[in-house]
């Protein structure tokens, strides 16, 4: 396995484990088995490292958006809703302790924020793709005519996010799969 591959999937393992502020690059790296050095030579910092955990040691929720348009008038839109509000509650169940971290200290979410904007990435990003993502599925006429597909996808979105940060709280009031169902059920579509 390439170095930079083993060093994510030690980020991964410990931003999970202890969060963004409480996880170092020395830990880190001695997670991978590598010095701080080599960590230096994949990641400019640990804001860096844990953008690249997000995008690529995640559940494929950032992947799945992308792949959006080419599903759109192919399987039933709510398969493909449930499908995506899953690997979403995932995503945000796995993101939290990483999330946590970034919005206790300011100075990481300035940083967080300005890298993000630098390559035009953000949380609003997935409620852009979702409701076009809707809105041509509105065009193919799947989806109801006068339905808001930003409203829709941020209420999905919402949901998923809701749900995935009650699970730190108690055990499941329901399992993913049948959650996401029961959010996209609800949906005028």
């Amino acid at each position: 396995m390439a170095t930079r591959d083993v060093i994510l999937d030690a980020a991964a393992r410990v931003l999970r484990e202890r969060g963004l502020a409480n996880a170092t690059t020395k830990e880190i790296a001695r997670e991978a088995g590598f010095s701080e050095a080599t960590l230096y030579k994949h990641f400019r910092d640990k804001l860096e490292l844990m953008v690249m955990v997000l995008h690529e040691r995640g559940p494929q929720f950032i992947p799945m958006l992308q792949t959006l348009p080419r599903r759109a008038g192919t399987d039933p839109v709510r398969d493909i809703l449930t499908e995506l509000a899953e690997v979403c509650i995932t995503f945000y169940r796995d993101g939290f302790p990483m999330f946590a971290s970034i919005f206790s200290d300011p100075a990481i979410l300035s940083a967080h924020r300005e890298r993000l904007r630098v390559q035009n990435l953000g949380p609003h990003r997935a409620n852009e793709a979702l409701a076009a993502y809707l809105r041509t599925e509105q065009e193919l006429g799947r989806i109801a005519p006068d339905a808001d597909t930003e409203a829709l996808a941020g209420l999905i979105l919402g949901a998923c996010f809701q749900h995935a940060f009650i699970t730190h709280f108690m055990p499941e009031p329901r399992d993913d799969r049948t959650a996401a169902a029961a959010f996209v059920s609800q949906l005028r579509l």
